[in-house]
């Protein structure tokens, strides 16, 4: 078994992380019961885990505002942004609870404090109650009043429940809060005097719980336990409550598991079926029989199939990322494999390498299944930080996301969070207006900030529009003019312009505050984004916003590539970013105004010659291959001697020596065991414009 206080944690920090969604929700939406009841629901979970695992300050704390907040779900107080505001600096507070169970005075003090603000709003003895909402009725309460049912709940501890430090009474007094229980104790499993061990755990329990709440709500008590421990939980059909159902004690010992079916029946043998003296008494007939029996088997298979959903395993991140190392060596071996195969020319051995390698590209498939998460997981985060940092500032402002549930590679999305907070702050600082200003221009007073995410083929597309007032272009130009950026009579287009504010040390801010002003941030975002080899670009309308688009791959550990050769070097390129490929013959006739360029059905598209960037020795072919890659909106080619074709790439990061190198984005083995470079296109096409200045 996992160490339960690390599965606490994990837990409770989802926990928290959804109270905190709930309440952000909630500013919206006051009157939302369902946000009030999955914050309720999350402060209970935190506490009776709590308690459970020996976190007794956090429990007791998380008592304290469930209570409170008990009251605001029965409608005796209304949510306010008071309330919401104390409950989120509460939830940092359990926050760091969590972090360090026993509390320092300088902490203590904190959660007194907060109890405190919170007990001015809410009064342990429930004296200011809203006049409002006292006005409902005792009928309409009855209505909102979930109807009652009956619930099966068995479960058997593990062995090493005690040594765990698990107990069971807590969760046996919290199911029963829940309803009226009527609770068994299973002894069956207990072994004689003389082979028991005291520190083991042997009984199991067997409940029926007649209760109003929901089995998701059941199963919350539960949670810290769920893999380890034997659990089962089903709502009792209607149609077995009835009298004439738990009348039978032969069938109540046959649910409970203490007897086989077969045993009753052998034990009723010698007497006549009640079914055989219903139909010779002339009250049913044999049809009527065999319906009932059909009733009785299709429920059965109705608990069988329930009983057979499937269940969801935690599974540490770090075993997931060595799964994915696995199946890259895997794809390498195999890709030797096939090398092989075709050297020797056998039949035999190419049939059962493409067989290995239908196998690998499943496995492979089904990895990056399991690695991929929504990036709502991510998006959730920002609405603490609009609110808080719009506060601050005096402005009015409000998040809209799209998209929350696209999938990205879990490597891809813990790296992004922090070129995201920084792109989020710098449109709250810089891009929305004060409501005094917004008004003045004709913009309603609460600006917007829009996150979005879309899949894009083998990419993910992040965008973040904010209404606010834009970029101011002639500032920027003359900016990038004072820092030798670019010359005065450079000829660059708005966007162009737009995007130098990417350039290391570049800010237009007018004075220096704790958001911004730095000059730093915005190229750590760019080379950040880089390196998970994506591509991000910023669309600005004076007056009217700013976009920032952010393109990505969906992972970074086995990508598809494009295998070229130059002279007898192997690099690869990012299929995902490859358009087309044409040939090229070497006539000379292709520079114009200093710049490479191609003629591609009338296009004229940009290129590079990689023999000439990295210094390949040798005549250039004949006939060239151009590699065509696009990068947003924008075309540009790679000149290379020749296109070998697709290949499955496993990407091994370069050592800290070769960090600050532009143009690679790390290394693969190939099936001769030789290195190939994989070549990171933003950064080639960015370091041969910067070298064109």
């Amino acid at each position: 078994m996992s160490n339960p206080v690390d599965t606490f944690r994990s837990e409770a920090e989802e926990n928290l992380a959804m109270l905190e969604t709930a309440l952000l929700e909630m500013e919206a939406n006051p009157d939302d019961p369902e946000l009030i009841a999955l914050a309720f629901r999350a402060m209970h979970t935190i506490k009776g885990a709590g308690g459970m695992v020996g976190f007794s300050d956090l429990s007791d704390f998380t008592h304290y505002l469930e209570s409170a907040f008990d009251k605001v779900r029965n409608q005796q107080y209304s949510v306010t942004a008071e309330l919401i505001s104390i409950l989120l600096d509460a939830k940092d507070h359990l926050a760091g609870m969590l972090e360090q169970p026993e509390q320092t005075p300088v902490q203590s003090m904190v959660g007194q404090a907060l109890l405190a603000r919170l007990n001015e709003i809410i009064p342990g003895d429930g004296s200011s109650i809203d006049p409002v909402v006292t006005s409902v009725t005792a009928e309409d309460d009855g209505q909102r009043k979930q109807p009652e049912k009956a619930l099966r709940v068995r479960f058997t501890p593990s062995q090493s429940t005690f040594v765990d430090g698990f107990d069971v009474l807590p969760i046996l007094n919290e199911l029963n809060s829940f309803g009226t229980s009527y609770v068994t104790t299973i002894c069956k499993d207990v072994p004689a005097i003389i082979e028991l061990e005291p520190e083991q755990s042997y009984l199991s329990w067997d409940i029926i719980l007649i209760t109003d709440q929901s089995v998701d709500t059941i199963k919350d008590s539960f949670i810290f336990v769920s893999d380890d421990w034997k659990i089962s939980i089903e709502e009792v059909e209607d149609s077995l409550l009835d009298y004439e159902y738990f009348g039978h004690i032969g069938e109540i010992l046959v649910e409970r598991g203490l007897i086989t079916a077969e045993q009753v029946d052998d034990v009723l043998t010698s007497k006549p079926k009640t079914g055989e003296l219903m139909k010779e008494s002339g009250l049913i007939s044999d049809s009527d029989v065999e319906a009932a029996l059909a009733e009785q088997k299709a429920l059965r298979e109705a608990k069988e199939r329930k009983a057979g959903k499937d269940e969801i395993v935690r599974v540490p991140a770090s075993r997931l990322d060595a799964l994915m190392n696995l199946v890259g060596e895997l794809v390498i071996v195999q890709a030797r494999m096939n090398q092989v195969a075709q050297a020797r020319e056998d039949e035999e051995l190419f049939s059962v390498s493409e067989e290995l390698d239908r196998l690998t590209v499943d496995l492979r498939d089904n990895t990056f299944s399991i690695r991929m998460l929504p990036i709502g997981s991510t998006f959730g985060r920002f609405r603490r930080l609009v609110r808080d940092l719009s506060r601050e500032l005096g402005k009015e402002i409000k998040l809209e996301t799209q998209g929350a549930d696209t999938e990205l590679d879990k490597m891809v999305l813990d790296r992004m969070g922090d070129p995201l907070v920084h792109l989020i702050r710098n449109s709250i600082d810089h891009g929305i207006e004060i409501p005094e200003a917004r008004q003045a221009a004709g913009k309603e007073k609460t600006g917007t900030i829009h996150l979005s995410a879309e899949h894009a083929e083998s990419h993910v597309v992040i965008r973040i529009r904010d209404d606010g007032a834009g970029l101011n272009t002639s500032r920027i130009r003359d900016k990038a003019i004072e820092k030798g950026l670019i010359t005065p009579d450079s000829q660059l287009s708005d966007d162009e312009v737009n995007n130098l504010i990417f350039e290391p040390g570049f800010s237009t801010a007018q004075q220096v505050s704790d958001v911004s002003g730095r000059g730093v941030g915005m190229d750590v975002v760019k080379r950040s984004i880089q390196e998970l080899g994506g591509h991000v670009s910023i669309n600005s309308e004076h007056g009217c916003g700013t976009t920032i688009k952010i393109t990505l791959p969906m992972t970074l550990a086995i990508i598809e590539g494009l295998m070229v050769v130059v002279d007898d070097e192997k690099y690869v390129l990012p299929l995902s970013a490859v358009e087309e490929c044409v040939e090229l013959l070497n006539d000379g006739k292709c520079d114009a105004n200093g710049k490479r360029l191609v003629d591609i059905r009338g296009d004229l598209v940009p290129y590079m010659r990689l023999r000439e960037w990295f210094h390949v020795d040798g005549a250039i072919p004949p006939i060239e291959q151009v590699v065509v890659t696009r990068m947003g909106d924008e075309r540009f080619g790679f000149s290379v001697d020749e296109v070998i074709g697709q290949y499955q790439t496993v990407i091994k990061r370069l050592g800290k020596f070769y960090e600050g190198v532009k143009g690679f984005a790390g290394a693969t083995i190939l099936g001769d065991g030789n290195v190939a470079m994989i070549l990171d296109t933003a950064g080639l096409i960015e370091a041969q414009e910067t070298e064109a200045r």
